[in-house]
């Protein structure tokens, strides 16, 4: 019997992540849109097939799903990047991985257009401290892209008189907003990371 239970138990909780996250797809696409002030847990409700009062057994209130809608945009592309960076052969150079980065951060903004570019839209839209809480998690994120910039540099992979910093929001910042110009006819994504790369690490000029 209680075999049965557990096993009921792990069923039902594996129900109610699916659920809660048909709401978060939902509250993603809807707030894309319409933005934070335009988005009514009605509207997200519609979205997910659901009743709207439903929505707060899993989210204490519309301020909760946004938050946790714009933490899963930032969270789900660096455990994305980490998985790539930890597939990778021990022997790959520094500049491997920042490329590796790149198309794997890109090609999840594609892949998960709605998050990133609610995300993107919403950090200016939401309250104040909503917006503290989103910076610390970007931040968590930023520490990567950090470490792998200084350890290229480091390495003597890339050049030693570029300011990081900038060069490292230059980078998100491209690749971010890849997302709200994107379209199937510009070409397949993977061809878009080739390029974005070979810019960044050869740039646009022809060496004569």
């Amino acid at each position: 019997m209680r075999s049965d239970r557990k096993t009921a138990g792990a069923k039902a909780e594996g129900k109610s992540d699916k659920t809660r996250r048909r709401i978060l797809d939902a509250a993603a696409l809807v707030l894309r849109h319409k933005g934070f002030a335009g988005t009514r847990l009605v509207d997200i409700a519609k979205v997910a097939d659901m009743q709207a009062g439903s929505l707060y057994y899993y989210f204490g209130s519309r301020e909760e799903l946004v938050a946790e809608v714009m933490r899963t945009g930032v969270c789900s592309a660096f455990d994305a990047v980490t998985r790539r960076l930890a597939e990778m052969p021990a022997e790959a150079s520094h500049v491997d991985r920042l490329c590796a980065a790149m198309e794997t951060h890109l090609l999840f903004l594609v892949e998960q257009s709605d998050y990133a570019s609610a995300t993107i839209k919403l950090i200016g839209q939401v309250p104040k401290d909503m917006q503290q809480q989103q910076i610390a998690t970007e931040r968590t994120y930023g520490k990567l892209w950090k470490q792998l910039l200084r350890d290229a540099r480091d390495a003597g992979e890339i050049r030693a008189d570029l300011n990081l910093s900038a060069i490292r929001m230059m980078i998100m910042g491209a690749l971010n907003w890849s997302v709200e110009w994107h379209r199937p006819e510009n070409g397949p994504a993977e061809h878009i990371a080739r390029d974005f790369i070979a810019m960044v690490m050869h740039g646009l000029a022809v060496r004569r």
